[in-house]
């Protein structure tokens, strides 16, 4: 089955491909590199022996995303491609709707146009805004404190009232927690540009020495150790969530939506210990006032996950600290271009 992975060249994206071709399907990669560099192309194909075909394009280009799919026998899709810093979106709040809102819209209308209606929409748990109770729960109610959690509660409504339109499409929405990790080869890793957006790559060019410290916001939260508590999920974890709901969603109409994480919490301060012992050494950290909008404590339910889509993150906090520091050791600077 030819898969077309918009964003395939991203963090979550390039390794999605990689589990893809391991597990037989043909990834056809659609960036723009705007969030990610070609020499991870040639990581796949070192990794897995086969080269990805690669469309160098924007999903906002409807002209491309026309040639491609007359070209190309696309069987379904699966949309990473968007923005993704909180901050950012804050800041410059038209260019994330135009991205993540409107080029969704562009990528939609082709699909439609072209009769491929089986898609995979990479959410997030920012739909859930400040949940009222941990673990959440996929039937919680949503809401998004930030631009970037309202262009993915934006686009999973729209979504939602295409699949209400019109029965024949198949849409999954799956809303990750915090990915961390990389692959186990050490070849591919989260490679931000600027400054990380999130805790994890802070903690490991810190331990590089492309960092002085890490800058802990917050330690007076009601949780164990007074800092924040996530739900940190390995990308490996998270790549087979995506292959096993795309399984799921073949042949099968409707609106799904699953919850991809562990179920369990991590606090900063435990994934700093953590992050220590994977490289051998102490590492530095200040603590600073809580930052607007953090919230204290945020994990999945992922029961719904697991009985649907036969799928459970297996990974364990240590080969996530593990990994990382593997792929930011041998990559101090990421990706070469």
């Amino acid at each position: 089955m030819n898969i077309l992975v918009t964003g395939g060249a991203g963090y979550i994206g390039s390794i999605t491909c990689v589990r893809l071709i391991e597990a037989g399907f043909t990834p056809i990669i659609f960036d723009n590199f705007c969030n990610s560099k070609r020499t991870v192309i040639d990581r796949i194909e070192r990794i897995t022996g086969k080269r990805p075909l690669l469309i160098e394009g924007d999903i906002r280009d409807r002209t491309l995303l026309d040639q491609t799919l007359a070209q190309h026998k696309i069987d379904a899709v699966i949309h990473f491609a968007g923005l993704k810093a909180v901050g950012e979106s804050v800041a410059k709040p038209l260019a994330y709707y135009e991205n993540n809102v409107g080029g969704t819209f562009t990528l939609l209308q082709a699909l439609e146009a072209a009769g491929v209606r089986t898609l995979i929409f990479s959410s997030s748990a920012t739909v859930y805004g400040d949940p009222a109770s941990v673990p959440i729960l996929e039937d919680f109610p949503t809401g998004a404190t930030n631009p970037y959690g309202r262009t993915k509660l934006m686009t999973e409504e729209v979504l939602s009232d295409i699949v209400h339109a019109n029965p024949a499409w198949s849409v999954t929405l799956l809303r990750y927690f915090n990915p961390v990790g990389a692959h186990p080869s050490g070849l591919m890793g989260e490679d931000p540009q600027g400054i990380p957006n999130n805790l994890m790559p802070l903690i490991a060019q810190v331990a590089v020495g492309r960092r002085e410290k890490l800058t802990v916001f917050g330690n007076d939260y009601p949780t164990p150790d007074g800092t924040g508590m996530r739900d940190y999920i390995h990308v490996m974890d998270l790549a087979d969530g995506h292959i096993a709901a795309l399984r799921h969603a073949i042949g099968k109409p409707g609106t799904h939506i699953f919850n991809l994480g562990t179920g369990r919490g991590q606090s900063v301060l435990g994934m700093l210990t953590a992050f220590e012992r994977a490289c051998g050494r102490p590492l530095a950290h200040t603590i600073a006032a809580r930052r607007p909008g953090d919230v204290a404590a945020c994990w999945a339910d992922t029961a719904k996950a697991e009985r649907e889509l036969g799928w459970t993150a297996k990974l364990s906090l240590e080969d996530m600290c593990a990994d990382t520091w593997r792929w930011q050791s041998s990559n101090p600077n990421g990706y070469a271009d």
